[in-house]
C-alpha cells in the first residue's frame, strides 16, 4: 500500500514568503558595524547603495535601513545564522565603536541576543531544521508584543482578511501564529508590559491571491496606502466583530508578479577575509545541504 502522508503539513496558504523588516535609522555607519561587521550580514551590492539608505541580505530575507528617526520594532526578529563562536567574536570586535549606544549583546542557552544600537532585538539561533525547516541563514519569524486579550481575535484576521494560516499557541504566554512563507511566521506573544506608541516600522511579504486581501480590507476602511500596481499596505489589524484595532504595524503587501519577488541575493561568507582567503569561498548559502538535513 502506498505510504500515506498528511498532506496539509505542506500548504502555505496565501503568503509565500516573509522578505524584509523596514527600520529608520539615524546613523549608516554604525548601521554598518552592528549589521555587517557585528552580525556577519551582507549589504546588497546592486540596491540603495548611497549614504541613505542600506538593505542588508539575511539569505533570502533583508533588513531595509533608511535614514530617518530612530524605529524600534515592538518585540524582536529571529534570525537563524550558522557559527554562534564566530558571532560572540564578531560582535565583541564591535563593542568598542558602538560604546554609548544602546549596543549589547547576550548569551542564551538557545540563542544570541544581539540588540543594535538604537534598540532593535535580534535572537540569533543556530540552524535547526526541526525548528526553522532547512534555514541556515534567513529571518524565520517577527515577533511583536501585544496587549492581553488580543492574540485570539488576530488569530481570526488574518486567515479571513488575508487567507493566511493562523494558530494560536499556549506555552511561555499566549501567542497568535501567522504563517507567511514556507518554515516563517510573523507571531503575536501577548504581554502585561505597557506597549510604546507606533513609530512608522514595517514588514513586507509577497501573497499569490492579491487582489482578494485587497477587496476585504478596502472594504474596512484598512488600506493605508496605494504604492503601485504591485503592492499595497494597511497597518491595522482588527477585531473582525467590533472593527477596534488590537494592534498597529503596517504590513507591505506584494503580488506574486511583483518584478523583485525571489530577486537573488548575494550573502558573503562573513569567516573570509584577506589573511585567510580561499578561492571560491566568498559567498555562504541560505540553505542546509543534503549533509546537514533529512526531509
Amino acid at each position: 500500500m502506498p505510504q500515506q502522508f498528511d498532506r496539509s503539513t505542506e500548504d502555505l496558504g496565501n503568503a509565500i514568503h516573509l522578505e524584509h523588516v523596514n527600520i529608520q535609522v539615524p546613523n549608516q555607519r554604525l548601521a554598518t558595524l552592528f549589521y555587517v561587521t557585528g552580525l556577519g550580514l551582507t549589504r546588497d551590492p546592486y540596491l540603495m547603495v548611497s549614504d541613505t539608505n542600506m538593505w542588508i541580505n539575511a539569505g533570502r530575507s533583508q533588513f531595509h535601513l533608511p535614514s530617518g528617526q530612530p524605529q524600534v520594532l515592538r518585540g524582536h526578529v529571529g534570525l537563524v545564522i550558522e557559527g554562534r563562536e564566530a558571532l560572540l567574536q564578531r560582535l565583541a570586535s564591535v563593542a568598542k565603536k558602538l560604546e554609548g549606544t544602546a549596543f549589547a549583546f547576550t548569551e542564551h542557552d538557545g540563542h544570541v541576543e544581539a540588540t543594535c544600537p538604537w534598540g532593535n532585538r535580534l535572537r540569533c539561533y543556530e540552524p535547526d531544521a526541526a525548528r526553522f525547516g532547512r534555514i541556515a541563514l534567513g529571518i524565520p519569524y517577527v515577533e511583536f508584543d501585544v496587549p492581553i486579550g488580543t492574540a485570539p481575535a488576530i488569530r481570526a484576521f488574518y486567515p479571513e482578511i488575508m487567507g493566511m494560516p493562523a494558530e494560536l499557541w499556549n506555552g511561555d504566554g499566549t501567542v497568535a501564529a501567522v504563517k507567511t512563507g514556507r518554515d516563517q511566521h510573523l507571531l503575536f506573544r501577548e504581554t502585561d508590559r505597557p506597549l510604546p506608541d507606533y513609530d512608522g516600522h514595517h514588514v513586507q511579504m509577497y501573497i499569490t491571491d492579491f487582489s482578494g486581501p485587497y477587496r476585504r480590507l478596502l472594504a474596512r476602511n484598512l488600506v493605508s496606502r496605494e504604492d503601485n500596481r504591485f503592492q499595497y499596505r494597511f497597518r491595522d489589524i482588527v477585531d473582525l466583530g467590533s472593527g477596534k484595532p488590537l494592534f498597529t504595524v503596517e504590513h507591505e503587501v506584494r503580488s506574486a508578479t511583483h518584478p523583485m519577488f525571489m530577486r537573488p541575493m548575494v550573502n558573503r561568507n562573513p569567516a573570509i577575509n584577506n589573511r585567510n582567503y580561499a578561492f571560491d569561498h566568498d559567498q555562504t548559502s541560505w540553505a542546509m545541504g543534503p549533509d546537514q538535513y533529512e526531509g
